[in-house]
């Protein structure tokens, strides 16, 4: 008979799905305004070259190439792309400005633009893959809920304002 689970596994269980479950859905969200679903395919051609030296820097690996070039007759989609592709294509192929710390720190509460909103996603999506256990305090839970859960993203697609 499975035991139940911990409150810290819980929490674990809880965060681990808004950062892989939801808040992919709100960084795609981004994605598709920088990088309309129609013209993907055009977009990321044009950048082929750009593109080439990231993946010769390692940046990109062959699997997420593939899901950019993918074979004729299929074109690229963003519904295929994880949350880290969609942030380096965001980071190199746009003008968005980064958040005030750059992409690899948490932003303070009052930064609330987009790439804020994804830098707090990545933050916590490295807090989670580093923890040696499934499990995350409550205090731990609480700040970082309400950190992913009120980036404006999830305003726009829920819809909240």
């Amino acid at each position: 008979m499975a035991s139940a689970l911990s409150q810290e596994e819980d929490n674990y269980v809880r965060v681990s799905l808004l950062l892989t479950g939801i808040s992919p859905r709100a960084a795609r969200v981004l994605f598709d305004h920088e990088f309309a679903p129609s013209c993907l395919d055009a977009s990321l051609k044009k950048e082929y070259n750009k593109l080439r030296e990231l993946q010769k820097k390692k940046i990109i690996n062959q699997s997420q190439w593939n899901l950019l070039f993918p074979r004729f007759p299929d074109v690229p989609d963003s519904k295929t792309f994880d949350i880290t592709l969609i942030m380096i294509l965001l980071r190199n192929l746009t003008k968005l400005t980064p958040p005030h710390g750059g992409y690899d720190r948490l932003p303070s509460s009052n930064e609330t633009t987009p790439t804020s909103d994804l830098a707090r996603i990545k933050y916590y999506r490295n807090f989670l893959a580093h923890l040696d256990e499934g499990k995350v305090d409550n205090t731990t839970f609480t700040t970082a809920w309400d950190n992913v859960t009120e980036v404006s993203l999830f305003e726009i697609i829920y819809d909240t304002k």
